[in-house]
């Protein structure tokens, strides 16, 4: 096994794409837990971190490989935080974006502009092995604020109905290449980039 070869414990297709397109820039070469036959992890925690530990620890244990989780999704200030940690459910289990996004809108319906703040986090959490003591924990946030509609054809998630107002656009109208530079998941892939050669074996 290459020394940089590990397990991608998602199966989000949406962060399975992103992640792919990321570390094959490092020649990094991962394999989705679902070419494992990685049963998805419950997650039973309240906070983004335990996610990404539960998601990290149960494909370690699983295949043997150390393993890289995210646990992401978008807070909205006027929600008290919602959907947060419940972003990929929060119209229900096996809901898809499109129930998400109309539910989110519906929740923040007649608020202005400036009530409708928020944030995209991301949690990525690296495990050498089911019983790594330290595990590596990197975080990024990307501000913005909900729109009132969808704008954009690209990404996934919230990405149409959330805007970036250094941009001037929301992220669906973001490229892949410039997702990746501003993005949440972007910024807490770099620092990962940084921290991870200290952890690879010699």
């Amino acid at each position: 096994m290459s020394k940089q070869q590990f397990v991608l414990a998602s199966g989000n297709a949406g962060k399975l794409r992103e992640f792919s397109q990321m570390l094959a820039e490092k020649h990094i070469e991962v394999l989705p837990q679902s070419a494992l036959n990685v049963s998805e992890a419950e997650e039973t925690g309240l906070t983004f971190v335990e996610n990404a530990i539960l998601k990290a620890r149960h494909a370690c244990e699983s295949t043997g490989l150390a393993a890289l989780a995210d646990d992401s999704g978008l807070e909205v200030d006027a929600l008290d935080g919602a959907p947060g940690i419940y972003s990929a459910r929060y119209a229900g289990v096996g809901a898809g974006d499109e129930a998400n996004i109309d539910k989110l809108l519906l929740a923040l319906d007649g608020l202005p502009e400036h009530q409708r703040t928020g944030r995209y986090q991301c949690v990525l959490v690296y495990m050498r092995h089911t019983l790594d003591p330290t595990p590596l924990i990197c975080q990024a946030s990307w501000e913005g604020r909900v729109l009132t509609e969808r704008l954009g054809e690209g990404g996934f998630g919230y990405d149409p109905v959330f805007y970036i107002p250094e941009l001037q656009c929301s992220v669906a109208q973001l490229n892949a290449a410039e997702k990746h530079q501003h993005s949440h998941r972007g910024k807490a892939m770099r620092e990962f980039f940084q921290r991870l050669n200290s952890l690879l074996p010699v």
